[in-house]
């Protein structure tokens, strides 16, 4: 019994670690509810319009005309 909880566990640290290991490599950001998917937030406004303000200041940091800050 003791056995199959360690194992148990121990599987379920290596896809973790396995799915760290990969956003890190890939070096994408984590993104929420509201994460760039183009479709209708199901998050609060306020939420919402952090997402879109946020979207659109690193629009402009990729076209190079923000200054990121």
């Amino acid at each position: 019994m003791l056995a199959t909880a360690f194992f148990t566990l121990m599987v379920f640290g290596l896809v973790v670690l396995a799915m760290s290991l990969g956003a890190i490599l890939q070096g994408r950001r984590l993104r929420g509810s509201c994460g760039g998917s183009g479709e209708a937030c199901s998050c609060s406004p306020l939420a919402a319009r952090h997402c879109r303000l946020r979207a659109a200041r690193e629009s402009r940091a990729a076209a190079g005309g923000g200054s990121g800050a």
